[in-house]
């Protein structure tokens, strides 16, 4: 039973890199947004921000604008929709227990998320690239993406964690060299 966590830089590519591995993904966006649209956790952020939450299921605009108010609203929000993803994720690890899973989730460590026989895989790639990219996603949000990156630990403790540094050049057949590469060295551990 291995877990195989994907870290690195907003816009790195470690979804991408997460989904070549061919092993079952734990893709924690994916995940808040199915969340977004239960019914309790909708109450819970609406009694908590009722100024700003007010059509369920919860609508990513109406999130965005409540970080953009105030910046302490990101841990907040994540109190609340935190225990959501855990338990998800603990489903999800009973489902796969025999089986080498990949955990996509952007705070992995920042969390502190407990799971025996985890190894972490540190997507490496170029600032030019990942700011080239960001800036093609539809509705780039800097004052949001800069608030996110003040929640998260430096790139170099994630990288110093890691136990493979995979260096992503964007392109498919250099990211599925070097994911062959790692699976070999996971089935010897």
């Amino acid at each position: 039973m291995i877990r195989v966590g994907i870290l690195g830089d907003i816009g790195s590519g470690k979804t991408f890199v997460a989904n070549s591995f061919g092993y079952p993904v734990f893709n924690a966006d994916k995940e808040v947004i199915k969340i977004y649209k239960n019914y309790g956790c909708f109450l819970k952020l609406k009694k908590n921000f009722p100024k700003y939450i007010t059509k369920f299921p919860v609508k990513k605009y109406e999130i965005v604008k409540l970080i953009n108010s105030n910046s302490k609203n990101i841990k907040k929000i994540g109190k609340i929709v935190h225990p959501y993803v855990s338990n998800n994720l603990k489903k999800f690890l009973i489902k796969y227990k025999q089986d080498i899973v990949v955990l996509d989730i952007p705070l992995l460590l920042e969390n502190k998320i407990k799971i025996n026989n985890l190894y972490f895989v540190f997507v490496n790639s170029k600032k030019k690239e990942i700011n080239k990219r960001l800036k093609k996603r539809p509705n780039f949000n800097k004052k949001l993406y800069k608030l996110i990156k003040k929640n998260q630990l430096p790139l170099s403790i994630k990288k110093k964690k890691s136990k493979f540094i995979l260096n992503n050049d964007f392109r498919k057949i250099t990211i599925m060299k070097n994911i062959k590469k790692i699976k070999k060295e996971l089935k010897n551990l």
